[in-house]
């Protein structure tokens, strides 16, 4: 007799007979909340910015009475992604695993093996080379504590209740019933009062930009941004037992959705075409009519991975018998080939009218006669002879491709995106932040400390500082001065003199070692400890020992 197929989702029930058959409240201690917003808080690093409606609460019952509903009506699907099983795994708790990797030597070897703790037990080097860009893939761990650390709902009642959190700028409060997304937001700031009734109506809650309020989260995408090359940014999210927040969609960003509490049933489909696989934008808000058959069906739970690239449409809703709360941590908008050739041909479009006389050459008198969409099908061979030229002039344009000034352009939108390192106990120690000038007992202490030529620095981090040049001066642009709220500082950068370049390059070279001072390549000793003072104020190095 041929085995009937189950989905993961059917295969769950089976495995779930004792739960409650009615919907229960959810056990949330509350006692001690454009286009797609970014999740640096890119996005998700770009999620939907819904368009805001007159507040109207939803009431509870009416988005919650379908939900029994639907867990008994799905149907079996295919599963064509990947299911990685990590049972039995007790995983490092995360702040000892933080404390272990602040030990590292090397912040670039620190985010690998970062990475690796969230995607575990999956190789990082299969996981690029396999899953990155392709396909969704799942790890189910059986074990609730394995992000233990990373967020949860008692610090978002913490955030409430601390900090400046405002409506539409760190926080959304949204609906999805009867195939109508919402957003509910209030003007001002988001007070637990009114924040834990929408969530008791049935609202979900989406935090924007977690690592501006969570030190954990900061340090964790702080430290993942290196291993990417591009900015990782997150949302929370807590939804409601019995209620989905979000309407179908695909966003522009590599997606890791990391189950914190509680449970959520996910499912994720395919590209509808060639068009949407890896989308420049993230989507609008598709009807269920639209998107087809789910190739992945699952209930994601505390301890559980799902990893799904841009373009692979998706939704999540809440079972009737539990909340959910869960980060989706997101990297690469914008960074593609594409993106980096938007900066390429423009400019090498000018160069090479500067440069060569044949893009300058004037075109036919009669080139209206025959080009253009009213004269495309005739059969002319002046159109022939125009179409070859085009060709011609396309490919002498890469010979005056500037591929590495384009880079920096991107660099340098990179490092702007960048959230600052968050200094690990030594860092602190041994930069200006942790310096020990101070004011005590009526007069200034410890004002003396001075670099010497002795004394040896680093870069604070691998990709903490670039240099740039604009074919007039040179700058060097840092992320050390940035903050954790997306672009709420400019880019920061200062003019570095000619004669210190190549101590500059130097420096970047030899990381992750130590070199003295008086290593610089620099015309005079007191010349590179002029440099180094600069840099050291502006926190972009630091010296192996305390001043």
């Amino acid at each position: 007799m041929e085995k009937k197929h189950m989905s993961a989702f059917e295969l769950y029930k089976t495995l779930s007979p004792d739960l409650p058959p009615t919907a229960t409240k959810s056990p949330l201690q509350v006692a001690n909340k454009k286009k797609r917003k970014k999740e640096n808080g890119p996005s998700k690093i770009s999620p939907i910015k819904a368009q805001i409606k007159p507040e109207r609460k939803p009431e509870r019952k009416k988005m919650r009475k379908k939900s029994a509903q639907r867990e008994e009506s799905l149907k079996e699907i295919t599963e064509d992604e990947e299911c990685v099983n990590g049972h039995g795994e007790a995983g490092e708790a995360l702040d000892a695993l933080l404390a272990d990797l602040a030990k590292v030597n090397n912040s670039k070897e620190r985010a690998s093996k970062l990475f690796q703790w969230l995607i575990n037990p999956i190789p990082v080097k299969s996981f690029f080379r396999e899953t990155w860009e392709k396909k969704p893939i799942l790890v189910q761990r059986k074990n609730p504590d394995y992000y233990k650390g990373l967020f949860s709902t008692a610090e978002f009642d913490r955030i409430l209740r601390q900090d400046e959190v405002q409506y539409g700028v760190n926080l959304d409060v949204t609906s999805y019933t009867n195939g109508k997304r919402e957003t509910h937001n209030p003007p001002g700031r988001a007070l637990p009062f009114t924040v834990w009734d929408y969530y008791e109506s049935g609202c979900s809650l989406r935090l924007l930009n977690p690592q501006a309020f969570s030190s954990t989260v900061w340090n964790v995408l702080s430290t993942l941004q290196e291993q990417f090359g591009s900015m990782a940014g997150a949302n929370v999210y807590l939804t409601p037992p019995g209620t989905q927040g979000f309407a179908p969609h695909y966003d522009d960003i590599e997606a890791f959705v990391v189950q914190l509490e509680g449970k959520k049933h996910w499912r994720v489909y395919s590209p509808r075409s060639e068009d949407e696989v890896l989308p420049v934008l993230s989507s609008t808000n598709f009807n269920q009519a639209n998107i087809g058959k789910p190739i992945l069906e699952v209930v994601l739970e505390a301890g559980d991975l799902l990893y799904f690239p841009r373009g692979f449409i998706h939704q999540g809703d809440c079972l009737p018998d539990a909340h959910s709360l869960h980060i989706t941590v997101s990297s690469f908008q914008k960074n593609s080939w594409g993106d980096l050739l938007h900066k390429v041909v423009p400019a090498a479009l000018e160069i090479a009218m500067e440069e060569d006389v044949e893009f300058r050459q004037g075109l036919p008198l009669d080139y209206l006669t025959y080009m253009g969409v009213q004269n495309s099908d005739k059969d002319d061979p002046r159109r022939t002879k125009f179409f070859s030229r085009v060709e011609h002039l396309m490919k002498k344009l890469t010979t005056y491709a500037p591929v590495d000034a384009a880079v920096d352009q991107k660099a340098r939108v990179f490092l702007h995106d960048c959230l600052p390192p968050m200094l690990t106990p030594e860092e602190l120690a041994t930069s200006v932040l942790g310096a020990s000038a101070r004011w005590e007992h009526g007069q200034v202490m410890d004002v003396g400390a001075k670099i010497t030529a002795k004394t040896r620095v680093r870069v604070l981090r691998g990709g903490c500082a670039r240099l740039c040049s604009d074919g007039e001066a040179v700058h060097l642009y840092y992320t050390t001065e940035n903050s954790r709220v997306y672009h709420k500082e400019q880019l920061k950068s200062f003019e570095i003199k000619v004669e210190h370049t190549d101590a500059i390059e130097f420096l970047i070279h030899s990381y992750p070692k130590f070199v003295t001072v008086g290593s610089f390549p620099c015309d005079s000793t007191e010349d590179g400890i002029t440099l180094a003072e600069l840099l050291f104020e502006r926190g972009i190095i630091h010296t192996a020992d305390a001043l």
